[in-house]
């Protein structure tokens, strides 16, 4: 009888064991360096010059999570964008090197304007050996991405998860402005007396997302916050702000401590004051911005609060948009455009954001863009989106504000494929260099909020009372 009662006692203990460990959530990080060589060509969305050097590395920054057989990845790279050809390779190595699909990994970018050029069109207009350094990055890249996610699943460990959200508002200003003269400018100018008001909003919440071991190790910081990555500019290679920000938290929280940074929706949003008569810029602009943001993440640990991660979700759901027809004329001018792009006496920088939007919409041959949106969900209390693009600031507060889960962040840039500004159905009549941008018709970004909130109802344990484990 006690034989039977101490087996009896053993097979209990067994099966609360193994359930408490399908409960735990594992958790793993790997960061990859994916800086160019010096001499190949420098980014920030148009740019055509070279690099001369170094000011900080870039990364490509995973983290695979794992909980009851479900795993999922977030991947953020310090790039202004992630074309589709590199996304399509990247999943594609990533399904045959590691155990991960590759809809489940979300890959972003950070939009890092210091980053390097790696659209093609841009590339052979800078020809010669910068050229050939720039898609010769463009095929290592996704084999980088893949050794990130890689290393981050061999790394995975029991954690525990915690988030909260704050405000940061010192940082940010929507830059799309109200004239006199009833045109919609971007970034008018300091003091500009033709310019009336600002036309959309800024979200100023500074989300984190805290993931330490069961011994109170610091693992993971996931920040995001909706600031354009796009103050340092020069000839030398940086992660601007989100660069410094990770310095600054691994001088408190330990170098084993992995940062990752993504960004909200900030398509319209950027750190210029124009109310200001000045204000510092470059490196020194982008570490007073990093070092205000880890300020703000510090002060925000204390009010970190514990996530009920069961069950962890993960979904990708494909979205098609609208464009409009471009013809024949339309792009022989395009493209005669961007030959004398960069040349003595070029196309002014209107001419060239029509033309690579012509060019880009060529190749659609009138079909949908197709792109998607993605979440990872963590119970019932805590969902990450992907969102595509360089998305206005209104989209993710309309998302944000009909989410089902109290904490939602959503990350732009994200998703198959780079897809250029994301302006909402009010900016289309307004006009500016966004909407000039935009490669879908107007209406494009509701059909994706509209897409994001279905996800995200989907995904909602509807059934789970909160606080309760299924």
């Amino acid at each position: 009888m006690k034989l039977r009662i101490l087996v009896s006692l053993a097979l209990v203990l067994s099966c609360l064991v193994l359930a408490a460990n399908a409960a735990t959530m594992r958790v793993g990080r790997a960061a990859v360096k994916i800086t160019p060589p010096v001499g190949s060509p420098m980014g920030n969305s148009y740019g055509l010059s070279i690099s001369q050097g170094v000011h900080d590395d870039l990364y490509a920054k995973a983290m695979v999570l794992e909980q009851d057989g479900v795993r999922t990845a977030i991947v953020a790279c310090d790039t202004v964008s992630l074309r589709g050809a590199i996304v399509a390779e990247a999943r594609r190595l990533i399904e045959s090197k590691t155990s991960l699909k590759g809809a489940q990994v979300i890959l972003s970018a950070t939009h890092c304007h210091a980053g390097p050029q790696m659209h093609p069109i841009f590339l052979k207009q800078v020809g010669g050996k910068g050229e050939e350094m720039g898609l010769e990055y463009i095929r290592a890249l996704p084999g980088l991405i893949t050794e990130s996610v890689r290393l981050a699943e061999a790394d995975l460990t029991p954690a525990r998860v915690s988030a909260t959200i704050s405000s940061e508002k010192s940082l940010v200003f929507n830059r799309r402005f109200l004239m006199k003269d009833g045109s919609v400018m971007m970034n008018p100018g300091r003091l500009n007396p033709q310019s009336v008001r600002p036309v959309g909003d800024v979200d100023a919440e500074l989300s984190v997302i805290y993931f330490e071991s069961l011994e109170s190790k610091p693992l993971v910081t996931l920040v995001n916050y909706p600031l354009h990555v796009a103050i340092v500019g020069g000839n030398r290679f940086s992660a601007d702000y989100p660069g410094v920000l990770s310095r600054m938290l691994a001088e408190v929280k330990g170098k084993d401590m992995l940062t990752i940074f993504t960004n909200g929706t900030s398509g319209n949003v950027n750190h210029i004051d124009s109310g200001r008569k000045d204000q510092l810029s470059g490196n020194e602009e982008a570490a007073r911005i990093g070092i205000i943001l880890a300020s703000a993440v510090l002060k925000s640990y204390p009010a970190l609060q514990p996530i009920d991660t069961q069950p962890l979700k993960v979904r990708t759901d494909k979205v098609d948009l609208p464009v409009a027809s471009v013809s024949e004329r339309e792009v022989a001018q395009a493209r005669e455009t961007m030959s004398r792009y960069g040349k003595q006496n070029g196309p002014s920088f209107d001419d060239v954001v029509r033309a690579w939007r012509i060019l880009d919409l060529a190749e659609l041959k009138s079909k949908p863009l197709e792109t998607e949106v993605q979440a990872i969900t963590f119970g019932d209390e805590l969902a990450y989106v992907g969102f595509p693009g360089d998305a206005f600031v209104e989209t993710g507060l309309s998302i944000k504000t009909n989410s089902p889960f109290p904490l939602t962040i959503v990350s732009e840039q994200s998703g198959n494929g780079a897809i250029s500004y994301v302006p909402n159905r009010r900016a289309f009549p307004e006009g500016g260099y966004e909407v000039n941008s935009a490669r879908f018709l107007p209406g494009g970004a509701e059909l994706l909020i509209d897409a994001a909130g279905r996800l995200l109802t989907d995904l909602f344990p509807y059934g789970k009372s909160r606080g309760q484990k299924n």
